[in-house]
């Protein structure tokens, strides 16, 4: 990547744990904060930013919902993925000890997530855009008695102290990121079956539409990582969004494919890319 390209688009401020996630994976480019979503989309369809890399599920939160409406229109393609473990810091200005806070800002989700340690310490909770942006507030009002939910590269770039770690409520608290180009990058196909492929597709006005629609999956061994459905203005559930595991160039995909273009319409590709490590991790912890 040369010029522009060498940076990577992400909703919120820097020190957000969108931030985090851009510089753990991609250590050699500029971080480009982005006030919405919309934003760090479009910031990589003008070519302002080479990637972008946006949450869509969190083991607490569930779906970002905002971002599975944005990615079918989005003309962009997932070309990764990453887990990043959310690691909840309670930050304070210079100095400040846990007797001397009474009260604690960050996100909407974040609140919740510190729940117990922060009504164990009796803290009033302020709800702000995001967790960043609560530790660039709190930094900025100097007073003791107020302090954030926020990541530790919040408290190294704001200058706060981090007063406690980890005080999220569940130690499973990860958030999935999809890594976004304007062009598909296609892996090479693998014997490991470690490759995810990812579209959405419209069901047809027709008895067990959906069922029909996935059976060739089933048939032809091709497993469904996941599935969800868009509520369209009548509240029905006609488009939906998979992750299945395979390479669009091997045959039981292509069967598995052909199958549901018969039962379905509107059948948009958005990217296939490797599975990420953590997936494998988790697997071999269950057995």
């Amino acid at each position: 990547m040369s010029g522009k390209n060498k940076r990577i688009a992400f909703q919120g401020e820097h020190g957000a744990f969108s931030d985090l996630a851009c510089r753990t994976v991609f250590k050699g480019l500029e971080t480009l904060p982005c006030e919405t979503f919309e934003d760090a989309f479009r910031a990589v369809q003008t070519g302002k930013a080479g990637l972008a890399m946006i949450p869509v599920d969190n083991t607490i939160a569930g779906r970002v919902a905002a971002v599975h409406h944005l990615m079918p229109e989005g003309d962009l393609y997932i070309v990764g993925e990453h887990f990043q473990p959310i690691r909840h810091m309670l930050l304070g200005v210079k100095g400040t000890k846990k007797g001397d806070i009474k009260h604690v800002h960050s996100h909407i989700h974040a609140l919740p997530q510190c729940s117990k340690y922060t009504k164990n310490l009796g803290l009033k909770p302020h709800v702000h855009a995001d967790t960043a942006g609560a530790a660039r507030d709190v930094a900025a009002r100097g007073d003791k008695r107020h302090a954030a939910i926020a990541s530790s590269l919040a408290a190294k770039i704001y200058g706060l102290d981090i007063i406690a770690e980890d005080i999220q409520n569940e130690d499973h608290n990860t958030t999935r990121f999809l890594i976004l180009s304007p062009k598909p990058q296609m892996p090479k196909m693998s014997a490991n079956n470690d490759v995810i492929t990812t579209l959405t597709f419209e069901v047809r006005n027709i008895p067990a539409a959906l069922y029909k629609s996935l059976g060739g999956f089933a048939t032809n061994g091709v497993n469904m990582l996941k599935l969800e459905s868009y509520v369209d203005p009548r509240f029905q559930a006609a488009r939906f969004y998979a992750d299945v595991e395979g390479h669009p160039d091997s045959k039981k995909l292509q069967l598995a494919l052909e199958e549901l273009r018969f039962f379905a319409k509107d059948v948009k590709y958005l990217g296939t890319y490797k599975a990420h490590p953590f997936r494998k991790a988790k697997k071999a912890a269950k057995r």
